[in-house]
């Protein structure tokens, strides 16, 4: 006999135990996965905003009555763990006996254990037949959310100047929308078009996950689908402990650095001690660096979900992500550090440091598993984000997008050039839909030949984006780092490039701060680059035959082919020279002995 106990507090309900159906359950494990897949569908095709329907910076997911993480869409990996740990708090705090079918919560408080406020969250419970299951929830990146700068991001010192927060509140009662909240919300917030739009297919998306699951209950009954949902959690923590058992055992360290904080130039130190002692994994940050009056600082959230992440790489990829998964996962980051800031600090810097912990925390693991790991990516989500009264309109307007950069080598092939790495998995914002919506103008977007790191594997190059404002003067924020720390290398590989920003301005390239608000002049352009990807291994080790063909595309410079890898290439006729490229790398070899 079993015991489960659900969020209103009631008494255990017993249930008998039963034999498992090996076709049942993965039965209904995809009808899980399946629900919240087409939630993600669903709020793809309806939202308004760019951010969402192009870049697809949003997830969905459903958690059972007891406030376990169940299924998920595949989307973002960073938002899918701060589902399951912001609707269990959420429904806690409101009362889940406060709530009815067609209700739905709206939150985005990172010290609740949200993330940034951008990312507001709609948690709609899911009852069957008057019985409370569960609840489908979504997330999505809103492109503003008012506060100090468009497009929410800014060098901001504590949460109040990053835009409007949203405790748990309703934002829908029995199906229709609340309108004193909306309008509160609308009034706070320069989109209002994308934020109102995108907030309206949260709803729908979370609407159809209701009836997707409502319609698997109604095949297989209330307790069949319960019971399976126990299986497949422990299902999952059997796998993963499993898993974490073939993991080299002992405790690996490293070390990382941010730039600076965003209001001094001061660099924000991180440490991590990983310790793998059979099956479970401790993550202790003790020693990182307090927090900040300044945007750089995350949450534990934030900070669980870059563990989680890593972990997930290094195990069986087929491993169901929800309640199980999280089990065997023990983080240990002092309250009032960067990794786990307390109110009421800024935040909304929180992915880019959430995204150095996960640089950090496999150059740690790359002692003891250095076949698995890659060098340093980007290591910076690289944003942007600018808006204005829109000329054509009159309208204020808002845009907001991630960069990519270059992927980290691994041992057996290079680093992908200009991609979202790890939780990020974000979307291009393809220039024709930016152009046609909005007024900018893009000039230029292309990769940066030269910023990958060198080595045997090559790291993957960052690109350049420029942004040219022609007949206005909108305001542009950059929230950008990895510009004085660059993408580490791996054994014996080189640093990637390091990402710049900066102003065209008649004629004249000039600086501009990676963590800053300027006011845009017509015609000027702001180029901002983004890092390369770290080499893995030595460079004169690399095959040449691969270097003509980097060369020949325009990724490397004859002279970088040269000086980093030893090769010397007759461009007339392409053609590598055996006798110079020979001696170029004893030189090489030599230089590193």
């Amino acid at each position: 006999m079993g015991q489960r106990r659900d969020l209103h507090g009631m008494g255990p309900t017993r249930i008998t135990e039963k034999r498992i159906d090996p076709i049942l359950f993965e039965v209904i494990r995809s009808a899980l996965t399946e629900a919240a897949e087409e939630m993600s569908a669903s709020l793809q095709r309806t939202a308004y905003s760019t951010n969402v329907k192009t870049r697809l910076d949003y997830s969905s997911a459903f958690v059972d009555d007891r406030g376990r993480m169940v299924a998920q869409a595949f989307c973002q990996p960073a938002h899918l763990v701060t589902i399951g740990r912001i609707v269990p708090r959420a429904v806690t705090e409101y009362g889940p006996e406060n709530l009815d079918a067609g209700d739905a919560l709206m939150v985005n408080d990172p010290h609740r254990q949200a993330s940034h406020l951008n990312d507001i969250f709609l948690i709609a419970p899911f009852f069957y037949e008057g019985q409370l299951i569960g609840y489908v929830a979504n997330i999505c990146h809103h492109v503003d959310v008012g506060g100090g700068a468009p497009a929410s991001i800014g060098a901001f010192r504590e949460v109040y100047q990053e835009g409007i927060i949203l405790p748990v509140i309703k934002l829908v009662v029995k199906g229709e929308i609340v309108p004193d909240i909306l309008k509160m919300v609308l009034a706070n917030v320069r989109a209002k078009k994308e934020v109102g739009g995108d907030l309206r297919a949260q709803i729908a998306a979370n609407d159809i996950g209701i009836r997707r699951l409502t319609q698997l209950i109604g095949r297989y009954g209330i307790e069949t689908v319960k019971f399976y949902i126990d299986k497949l959690i422990e299902y999952s923590e059997r796998l993963i402990r499993a898993e974490l058992l073939k993991l080299p055992r002992g405790t690996f360290r490293a070390e990382e650095k941010l730039d600076d904080d965003g209001i001094t130039s001061e660099p924000v130190h991180l440490k991590a001690r990983i310790t793998l002692n059979g099956d479970s994994a401790i993550f202790d940050f003790t020693g990182t660096d307090a927090q900040r009056p300044a945007p750089m600082n995350c949450n534990l959230t934030q900070t669980f979900t870059a563990c989680v992440y890593v972990l997930k790489c290094l195990v069986d990829p087929d491993i169901p992500l929800n309640e199980g998964f999280y089990r065997p996962i023990h983080v240990i980051a002092p309250e009032g550090s960067v990794l786990n800031a307390t109110h009421p600090t800024a935040i909304v810097g929180g992915w880019e440091v959430s995204m150095h912990v996960c640089e950090m925390l496999l150059k740690a693991l790359s002692q003891a598993l250095p076949d698995r790991v890659p060098a340093g990516s980007k290591g910076t989500l690289c944003q942007v984000g600018f808006g204005g009264k829109n000329p054509s309109t009159g309208e204020y307007y808002c845009f907001y997008e991630t960069l990519a950069g270059g992927y980290g080598a691994r041992i057996g092939s290079d680093g992908p050039d200009a991609v979202q790495p790890h939780f990020q998995n974000t979307q291009n914002a393809p220039i024709e839909e930016t152009e046609l919506n909005y007024p900018v103008r893009i000039p230029r977007y292309s990769l940066i030949p030269d910023s990958e790191g060198h080595g045997r594997m090559r790291g993957g190059l960052g690109l350049c984006r420029e942004y040219t404002f022609v007949d206005h003067q909108p305001v542009f924020t950059t929230l950008v780092d990895r510009v004085n720390f660059r993408p580490c290398g791996l054994f014996g590989g080189g640093e990637g490039s390091a990402a710049f920003c900066s102003v065209i301005s008649n004629g004249k390239t000039l600086p501009i701060p990676s963590k800053g608000t300027i006011q845009v002049t017509p015609g000027d352009t702001i180029r901002v680059k983004s890092p390369g990807g770290g080499g893995y291994g030595p460079s004169w080790e690399r095959d040449a035959e691969l270097v003509l063909r980097d060369v020949q595309e325009g990724k490397i410079s004859t002279s970088r082919a040269k000086e980093c890898y030893g090769v010397a290439i007759d461009t007339e006729h392409w053609l590598i020279n055996r006798e110079e490229t020979h001696a170029l790398r004893k030189i090489l070899q030599g230089k590193s002995d």
